[in-house]
């Protein structure tokens, strides 16, 4: 584990090793007892196909566009 501090202005260093391994772009998650900083992949879609199933690897950005406009109507606000 590395301690890290911010600097006047609130700011918080990435240890260049963990910066090499996650990238340069984080998403910070506010939880109820402290924060989590979230690597932000370069390619999303292209990470999430790795993770999804075959039929979502298989699917353009048409047809997930085309799915999604289907389903939100059917979502909960």
């Amino acid at each position: 584990m590395t301690v890290v501090t911010t600097d006047e202005r609130g700011r918080v260093t990435i240890p260049k090793e963990v910066h090499e391994r996650f990238g340069e772009r984080y998403r910070l998650v506010e939880l109820r007892d402290g924060v989590k900083l979230l690597p932000i992949p370069g390619d999303p879609v292209a990470t999430l196909r790795s993770a999804a199933s075959g039929e979502f690897r298989r699917a353009s950005m048409g047809d997930l566009r085309e799915a999604a406009k289907k389903e939100a109507p059917r979502q909960p606000e």
